[in-house]
């Protein structure tokens, strides 16, 4: 069973100084050629991520059992940028679970992450959704992430971007961002768990289609990206490609797919919306 009881109980608070080489060494990571996220002016959307990743992973499996922790799936992300991170900001992260729901195969836990200046200022909120694969739970509680689901895409993308996943790019992103999941860097692990061999990390994939979007849309100024959210629905793997496919649904707002090179969706349901 799962731990209800602590639903809404805050994390300690973690602190994180942010760096111009930390930045860079993510952008590095994750193949993003917008200068400003190279050189480490300015981080990347994703990047949000890292600060309290250590937080919400310790909120998200505190409340499932032991036997459950290993069968966790990235199931969603949201992020919602307040104002960029920049070199020299001192971060604060807390995170808290705010819900537990049955489904028919599993449990999904859903975390809120929020990150803060060093005045107290919001920085970015997201909202990580975990899938425990099997595991069961009597009962529903609290409540889910915000619906960003935006309905099926009609006619062709107003833009398709084309991406190669390198071969080290799992172990790359594991020491940029401190995911050091067996998944993403064991080829042995990763058959035993089912696949067909280590798996690119769900937030390396979102990364690479947020310097997509933002390429695409917002060359000059990246960081008018201020909401990004995507189901992932399936794994990309190191050594091949992923297109990412988005339609303009309305001012400053996207729907976007990611697909692997066979095809098949790695992200579905994504959502990036632009400042004007």
């Amino acid at each position: 069973m799962f731990t209800i009881a602590q639903l809404g109980a805050w994390s300690k608070t973690v602190e994180f100084p942010v760096t111009r080489d930390r930045i860079a060494a993510y952008a590095a990571a994750t193949n993003d050629p917008m200068p400003r996220h190279a050189d480490g002016t300015v981080a990347p959307p994703v990047f949000a991520v890292v600060p309290g990743f250590g937080a919400m992973a310790e909120a998200t499996l505190g409340v499932a059992p032991p036997d459950a922790a290993s069968r966790i799936l990235h199931g969603q992300h949201d992020i919602h940028v307040t104002r960029p991170i920049v070199p020299g900001d001192l971060l604060r992260c807390r995170a808290q679970v705010i819900g537990v729901h049955r489904r028919s195969s599993g449990v999904v836990v859903t975390t809120l992450l929020e990150t803060t200046g060093d005045g107290g200022e919001p920085v970015n909120e997201q909202y990580f959704t975990g899938f425990f694969r099997g595991a069961e739970h009597t009962g529903d509680a609290g409540r889910t992430a915000p619906d960003h689901r935006a309905g099926r895409a009609e006619g062709a993308p107003d833009l398709a971007v084309t991406q190669h996943i390198d071969a080290d790019q799992p172990r790359r992103y594991a020491e940029a961002s401190g995911d050091f999941m067996p998944v993403h860097l064991d080829d042995a692990f990763a058959r035993k768990a089912g696949l067909p061999g280590v798996i690119v990390h769900g937030l390396c994939t979102m990364a690479f289609a947020s310097h997509a979007l933002a390429g695409a849309i917002a060359p000059g100024d990246p960081t008018r990206l201020r909401r990004l959210a995507v189901r992932f629905s399936a794994p990309a793997f190191p050594g091949h490609a992923i297109t990412t496919n988005a339609w303009r649904t309305a001012e400053h707002r996207y729907r976007f797919e990611t697909l692997g090179d066979d095809g098949k969706p790695v992200i579905t349901d994504g959502l990036a919306e632009f400042t004007g």
